[in-house]
């Protein structure tokens, strides 16, 4: 039998907690998730703007997965 890999069961774990959390409503449930990506993402853009050049010694974030 393989093992299930560590991030594997964390992600369902995760998942499965976000379901009960909006008492199995999915579209409720990616709602929310939705939501704290644009925060996430307002976030990032802020930090971007408060930083220097020579603090991250030229590292840009992403805001999309590469």
């Amino acid at each position: 039998m393989r093992e299930q890999p560590i991030g594997e069961a964390v992600e369902h774990s995760e998942r499965a907690k976000v379901i009960a959390y909006h008492r199995g409503d999915m579209h409720a449930a990616i709602d929310t998730l939705l939501e704290d990506i644009r925060h996430l993402r307002r976030q990032l853009t802020l930090a971007e703007g408060a930083m220097s050049r020579g603090m991250t010694r030229g590292w840009r974030p992403s805001y999309d997965r590469d």
